[in-house]
């Protein structure tokens, strides 16, 4: 089987309104993709940065892959939250992004985005808080009916992954 390797880091984050960020993040596979070694989803700690715009995670990612395909190359898919003040969490992006196809290192950045909602909702989250969150994480990479979803811009969480890619080419898959 061909084998791929991914080892790196999330760095953090940059481009959100406020600080006290943390992010979940899993690796999402399929078709004969099969997870080896490594942790298929984890989640950074909080970070305040006081003086600058960007959080900072420096998050391990050390994943190993076997498959006999290039069908549903692995991505990564984000849920960035912030902390207030108070302990309570919101969320604030979504995002994906596939795992580089050719061996190096490589500098990703991943952009995010929210629902935004109704007018309603738009006017709840701005004198409450709470923004809308989606009821299933599948539409974050799916895209079936993403389309549909009324969203945000957010800010983008940055990655630093190097590729090792093992007999890709005793299977006929130049990368």
């Amino acid at each position: 089987m061909a084998e791929l390797h991914v080892i790196g880091e999330i760095i953090g984050a940059s481009g959100f309104p406020s600080h006290n960020l943390y992010c979940k993040w899993s690796v999402h596979v399929e078709g004969s993709w099969k997870l080896i070694a490594g942790h298929k989803e984890g989640q950074t700690q909080v970070d305040n940065p006081q003086n600058e715009e960007k959080a900072v995670w420096c998050h391990p990612v050390d994943l190993h892959f076997a498959t006999k395909g290039l069908k549903g190359w692995p991505k990564f898919h984000f849920q960035v939250w912030h902390q207030d003040m108070y302990g309570r969490n919101e969320i604030y992006g979504y995002g994906y992004c596939h795992v580089p196809t050719s061996p190096g290192t490589h500098m990703v950045d991943c952009v995010t985005w929210r629902p935004s909602g109704s007018w309603r909702e738009q006017m709840r989250t701005f004198f409450v808080g709470g923004a809308p969150q989606l009821k299933s994480s599948d539409i974050i990479y799916s895209g079936s009916d993403r389309y549909r979803l009324k969203t945000e811009a957010m800010g983008t969480v940055h990655l630093q992954l190097g590729i090792v890619a093992r007999n890709f080419d005793k299977f006929g898959i130049e990368c």
